[in-house]
């Protein structure tokens, strides 16, 4: 983990350590959760559309082997 500082105004402060209090989780653990959930929405769209144009990318090539008979050959060794 990263040790960072923030600034919080004095209402957020007491907000979080109520919630705190209130759900036995450090107020650290709470800042975690909410920039996990931030990331999720602002970033979850762009790589959910990022695996969308993926897919399908190797469907047209002749040059790769038969997956099937590579797995049999994994599951062999």
């Amino acid at each position: 983990m990263v040790r960072t500082q923030i600034y919080l105004t004095e209402a957020e402060h007491a907000g979080l350590r109520m919630l705190a209090e209130r759900t036995g989780k450090t107020q650290s653990e709470l800042i975690r959760i909410g920039v996990d959930r931030l990331l999720e929405e602002q970033l979850g769209d762009a790589k959910r559309n990022w695996l969308r144009r993926a897919r399908g990318m190797w469907r047209d090539r002749a040059d790769l082997p038969d997956f099937r008979t590579v797995r049999r050959e994994w599951d062999r060794e």
